[in-house]
């Protein structure tokens, strides 16, 4: 069954349907409706569909696709209700329950009549934490029921019909800034944080601070302090604390509205860096009451503010990591705090340090909102991917400690690479994860990927997951080796169940201390065959030409933060538009030949061999036609031959521990050589074959040929 995703965007509830069905082995492909109708009815012609799903839609369908195809659409909202606002007016005005539809598409808006249909309590929280959790839990199910009925001869929708007496809802209308408006001189605080809960993610609270207009997020219940209503009255290094009639909130994050339309979401002292007022003098000072500046005491266990962004709880023999960032988005600043508060906890006397990360979103790498509004964006993404990079080297070589992650929320980027650091990782059923980072630019990244990767996975699946750009779910994550355990769905039951996992492990010593024995004794195998610092080393490279010499990264980056549209659905998930024959690999991929100085050995002779065979295989991937291929596999043959023997005698000479198996790689290398030769003089090759042959080659220089430039230059340039 072919069914075809047409989605606003490729996020969260899109990703998910597109993992459920991927595992369930139907074949789907996605198709982003940008807004040009031309473009979105071609894809669905190209691929045929048998069905077409809707997660996530922001523009109407055209009656000239759902007239020929069903087509279902998600609608975040109870029976019978309608709008593009609907989850923003069931938090605003406090709606106990709510609910997921699953309904034809139709002429009216949301009026198609019901597949299916799912409700749930309606928790007191941010609209972004709602629609991850329970309306994508409840959508799900949804789109579950709805394919038991998509074949049943008998199977009928029920039409929406409000003098139904099931059918509760109402048409809404979009909500505008007025109806969000708040005043605080008369809203309580639990009123003004469910207008700023309501506006989570998209479009925030549009507020005023210092006579600038400012949209509002990320707000928390303060208990303790109070003032004059609508003054800041206190801050910490990222949040600010306001006083409302009945207490206070703290707004950790601010974005000013801009006439450009370019305002970037930082934490709010940040935004408001150049709106303080300046000082006062004489009789002023003294009528004015001073902000206090609030200090967190990070090596204490507890959330000390709502607004605290890392902390931990020390339950029996371990210590739990605590790391909500908003957003799941990690900025120098907030790695170095991680960083800190995990080598606090490494100093304790615990058995397992487990990191939690944020319940709705565990982590997504560095800090792009950050990075663009840096000075230099250049140096900022440099210290942010170092910070990260040091926060990862602290987990791998924790040794004296179980470390393990447990991951309730999505994942993607350094984020992922982060939650698989960990000795053992955990994850709850429905989390999503993204292990790749060219989507922004053609990043490389970094994070000891190409250590942590490979190390659970394989080298084949890590360039698959690297390559690709597709997510994955956690059941895919657990069958890869990604992860070690799949737990519940329900966020309350995850956590009951890793702390008893957890318990379970820390009250076995026996079997906890052979556990931290192989920990010690893998990673001291594993640094004397290639040490973290060497794959660090080439990972920070090529991040080096991403952030200094190339312009691709900083403008995927200026789209994401300034939300630009896309202008077609990216090849890698619109499969029906893929031609027939295979593309080469784009640059920085692991399976690109592109000379990086990282690869010099800093023998001369060595080196220039090996820029050789990089432009004979780059030659040979671009070769039109059989005579040429021929003549460059030739010409390839006879170099490698003699490059190789120099190669080994030299591994002998200097001692290199792994010279007799890179030497048996030398010798399968050149029998696929033989190998593919033959294929393309019987001219029984695809384009296909040449690119596995060029990409098993460019393994071995990866990873083969960098572990004995790092025994050579220990053994010539750093003993010395």
């Amino acid at each position: 069954m072919k069914i075809l995703l047409i989605s606003t965007a490729f996020s969260g509830l899109t990703q998910r349907f597109y993992t459920e069905l991927n595992d369930a082995g139907y074949e789907v492909s996605v198709e982003l409706h940008l807004g040009d109708e031309a473009q979105l009815l071609e894809g669905v012609q190209l691929f045929q569909p048998n069905l077409i799903l809707c997660p996530f839609l922001t523009k109407r369908l055209p009656a000239t696709i759902y007239q020929h195809y069903p087509c279902l659409i998600v609608h975040p909202g109870i029976k019978g209700d309608r709008g593009p606002a609907s989850l923003d007016w069931a938090i605003q005005q406090g709606e106990k329950e709510w609910g997921v539809t699953l309904l034809a598409a139709a002429d009216e808006m949301d009026s198609g009549a019901i597949w299916a249909s799912k409700t749930f309590p309606l928790r007191p929280a941010t609209k972004s934490s709602v629609f991850n959790r329970e309306v994508t839990q409840a959508a799900v199910e949804c789109l579950w029921e709805a394919l038991t009925y998509f074949d049943a001869p008998n199977f009928q929708p029920e039409p929406l019909e409000y003098s139904k007496p099931g059918i509760k809802g109402q048409l809404r209308p979009q909500m505008k800034q007025s109806e969000r408006k708040l005043d605080w001189k008369k809203h309580k605080t639990d009123d003004i944080l469910g207008h700023i809960h309501a506006a989570d993610g998209c479009p925030g609270v549009l507020d005023e601070m210092f006579g600038q207009p400012f949209y509002l997020f990320n707000a928390h219940k303060e208990t303790q302090l109070s003032g004059k209503p609508g003054e800041i009255i206190a801050m910490t290094d990222q949040a600010i604390c306001r006083a409302t009639v009945d207490g206070a909130i703290w707004i950790g994050h601010l974005k000013p509205k801009l006439a450009d339309g370019k305002g970037i979401k930082l934490p709010a002292t940040q935004a408001l860096r150049d709106c303080w007022p300046k000082p006062q003098s004489g009789l002023q000072s003294w009528l004015s009451k001073p902000i206090k500046t609030l200090e967190i005491d990070y090596t204490q266990p507890g959330r000390q503010l709502p607004c605290q962004e890392v902390w931990y709880e020390l339950l029996g023999e371990a210590a739990y990591l605590y790391f909500p960032f908003h957003n799941g988005a990690m900025s120098t600043a907030q790695c170095r705090r991680l960083l800190s508060v995990y080598r606090h906890l490494a100093t304790l006397n615990v058995k397992a340090i487990v990191l939690m990360g944020g319940e709705d979103t565990w982590s997504n790498g560095i800090h792009l909102n950050h990075i663009e509004a840096a000075d230099d964006p250049a140096d900022e993404s440099w210290q942010n991917i170092n910070a990260m990079d040091d926060l990862i080297y602290q987990i791998i070589t924790t040794l004296d400690k179980l470390t393990l992650a447990a991951i309730s929320g999505n994942a993607g980027a350094g984020g992922a690479i982060l939650a698989v650091a960990p000795d053992k990782v955990v994850v709850r059923d429905g989390v999503i994860f993204n292990p790749h980072y060219k989507n922004m630019g053609e990043l490389y990244g970094s994070e000891y990927w190409t250590y942590l990767l490979p190390k659970r996975v394989g080298q084949t699946a890590a360039t698959q997951l690297t390559e690709q750009r597709l997510p994955i779910s956690a059941k895919k994550a657990w069958q890869l080796g990604l992860v070690d355990k799949v737990l519940d769905k329900q966020h309350s039951i995850f956590t009951a169940q890793v702390k008893h996992l957890v318990d379970t492990y820390v009250g076995n010593p026996a079997e906890l201390q052979r556990l931290l024995t192989d920990k010690a004794n893998t990673r001291c195998i594993d640094e004397i065959s290639k040490p973290l610092a060497a794959y660090r080393k080439f990972e920070l490279t090529q991040m080096y030409a991403n952030f200094y010499t190339d312009n691709a990264y900083h403008a995927a980056r200026q789209c994401f933060v300034y939300k630009k549209p896309l202008t077609k659905t990216p090849d890698n998930l619109a499969k029906h538009r893929l031609d027939s024959f295979v593309k080469p690999a784009s640059p920085g991929g692991m399976v690109h030949f592109v000379w990086q100085d990282s690869y010099a050995l800093g023998d001369e002779k060595i080196d220039r061999e090996h820029k050789d065979f990089f432009e004979l295989a780059e030659k040979l991937l671009s070769s039109p036609h059989k005579l040429t291929l021929l003549e460059t596999l030739s010409e390839l043959q006879q170099h490698v031959k003699a490059h190789f023997a120099e190669e080994e005698s030299l591994m002998y000479r200097t001692g290199f521990h792994s010279t007799k198996s890179h030497a048996k790689e030398h010798e399968l290398m050149l029998e696929q050589l033989l190998a593919i030769t033959a294929k393309i003089e019987h001219d029984n090759w695809q384009a296909q074959d040449l690119q596995e042959f060029i990409g098993k080659w460019a393994q071995h220089i990866q990873h083969s040929d960098m572990a004995f430039n790092s025994h050579w230059k220990e053994m010539n340039v750093y003993c010395l």
